[in-house]
């Protein structure tokens, strides 16, 4: 699919989704792509951490893409460029504490200078092919987020990318009433919006608004306290570092992840005065009440320093009398994780405290009055909702309708939407699917190791090796060994039972495939029989 003399949009992940946002502008034969994240493994992948996008119909399309433009540096935007942005070959477009963030990732993977990352500014306009872009400064849970402005000779687009409305922001900037009603007044031709919060019915509120309510928890709790957030919620790092000075207590950094946003914030100019920290060993020696832990793994994740904290696996100890604070919303999905570690800590001794027990989070995405404010300020002939759950879309939809904007279209990944000229349109399905990082190694989603893993997850696994002669008579006993399959009891039983049947189905004068499909379905229907699962069932068979 090459663009025409039309404007196209094209998501290529996040429309029906939390996550992992790819989005695509063609026009007069180029292409224009913004953001490019990833989102995190559930139990449907396991043994997996990172899921990517699939980037082939713009990968086949390279020669016509023109950039990557960046709107802000969280993971679900910028996540996937260590994985594939190499193989894309275009510059990539970035303000500096994003490009900050990009650069330390390409160095974990060892490819720096193998992507060419471009600084912009608020207000810089950037000529890409026919699209003219212009960041515009929008107040998130990140320093440096930015709405786009792209202009092409079919209309102008307001991409948001993720926003909030923010009168009194920690870090950066508010957002500039004047500034979008300005861009509303010049026209716009769709607004591509984020949706999160779409059923929210209260404004997102102010960072300033979480200081009074972690300052009074932290002072008040009579033990060593850990709060966990969004190792890239810089504005939070920097009220949870004038909570630890305020209450008299010092800080330890738990977590890679928020070491690296603690550093690139400094050299960028933000966060320039947050205490310093203090090591593990001198933590542990210091009076408990003077202790604040500043740690990830708010979602639940086994492997983040929370996670471990909670299991007792970590340098940091947690113990009776101590205090946990989760300064985060919890992520759909993420319910069952979060209950875990919470019941470990729980175990502990430790206390809990959330964003419903005291003010100590407040969301970065916008609020339904927020919405409206927005859709006043740009007032665009067309609602594109992006960035949510297929649910969370389309309440969007409904509510833009409901104040004012002339009409709204819900698409989802994989839909090439003619934005113009006429009538916005449906033009069909592309290929989009997801890739995930398996180790090292990069997989299709839904490929033969995922699904082989899924059915040993499930089903569990049995090993059948024996030997025949030159005419296919068996020699010796077959050997058995089930892994995962639920014999624990009646292992031996089930094994001798097993041994018998794939001795039996050895018959001389079996081809090898023959003779591998027979004692494949006679172990796998004993399996069924003893257990009611169906296991994967792996044969060797060897002719000496």
């Amino acid at each position: 699919m090459t663009p025409g003399n039309e404007l196209l949009f094209l998501a290529l992940g996040g429309s029906g989704e939390i996550g992992m946002n790819v989005n695509l502008y063609g026009s007069q034969g180029k292409w224009l792509m913004v953001d490019c994240g990833m989102t995190f493994g559930d139990n449907d992948y396991p043994g997996i951490d990172l899921i990517l996008p699939d980037l082939e119909f713009i990968e086949k399309r390279r020669r016509d893409l023109v950039g990557l433009v960046l709107t802000h540096g969280h993971e679900d935007h910028i996540g996937a460029i260590p994985y594939l942005a190499a193989d894309l070959g275009v510059p990539l477009y970035a303000t500096p504490f994003t490009a900050g963030l990009i650069a330390h990732k390409l160095e974990e993977e060892g490819l720096t200078g193998q992507v060419k990352v471009k600084l912009i500014q608020p207000g810089d306009v950037l000529e890409l092919g026919p699209f003219t872009v212009t960041p515009v400064p929008l107040a998130h849970s990140i320093p440096e987020a930015n709405a786009l402005v792209i202009e092409t000779r079919f209309g102008r687009i307001f991409h948001t990318g993720d926003w909030k409305l923010d009168r009194t922001p920690v870090l950066g900037n508010p957002t500039s009433p004047e500034a979008l009603t300005a861009i509303g007044d010049k026209g716009v031709l769709a607004m591509i919006c984020d949706s999160t919060n779409a059923f929210t019915e209260q404004e997102s509120g102010s960072e300033a608004e979480v200081y009074p309510g972690l300052l009074k928890v932290v002072t008040e709790a009579p033990g060593r306290v850990l709060v966990t957030t969004f190792a890239s919620n810089a504005a939070r790092l920097h009220t949870i570092g004038k909570v630890a000075e305020e209450s008299g207590r010092r800080i330890a950094v738990a977590g890679r992840s928020i070491e690296r946003y603690i550093k690139v914030a400094k050299a960028t100019g933000y966060l320039r005065d947050f205490p310093e920290t203090v090591r593990y060993d001198e933590a542990m020696r210091m009076p408990r009440r003077e202790l604040l832990i500043l740690a990830t793994g708010g979602q639940g994740e086994p492997r983040a320093a929370l996670g471990r904290i909670a299991s007792g696996q970590h340098e940091l100890k947690l113990g009776e009398g101590d205090t946990v604070v989760f300064s985060s919303r919890q992520i759909p999905g993420n319910e069952v994780a979060v209950g875990r570690v919470m019941n470990e800590l729980a175990v502990l001794g430790v206390r809990t405290v959330t964003e419903r027990q005291a003010h100590v989070h407040v969301s970065g995405h916008p609020g339904r009055p927020e919405l409206v404010q927005m859709y006043h300020w740009i007032r665009p002939e067309l609602l594109i909702p992006v960035h949510g759950e297929r649910r969370h879309m389309l309440e969007q939809a409904r509510l833009g309708l409901d104040n004012g904007v002339p009409a709204a279209l819900v698409q989802e990944n994989g839909d090439l939407i003619r934005l113009a000229p006429g009538a916005p349109k449906k033009l069909g399905e592309e290929r989009v699917g997801r890739l995930v990082l398996d180790g090292d190694v990069i997989l299709t989603a839904d490929g033969s190791t995922m699904n082989e893993r899924r059915k040993l997850a499930y089903q569990g696994m049995i090993a059948v090796s024996l030997a025949v002669d030159g005419r296919g008579k068996l020699l010796g006993k077959p050997v058995v060994r089930p892994v995962g399959v639920p014999v624990e009891a009646d292992r031996e039983d089930f094994i001798r039972d097993a041994v018998d049947l794939a001795a039996r189905a050895v018959q001389p004068g079996l081809s090898a495939d023959k003779l591998h499909e027979t004692i494949r379905l006679a172990v796998r229907r004993c399996a069924t029989l003893w257990t009611g699962k169906k296991p994967i069932v792996e044969v060797l068979v060897v002719r000496p």
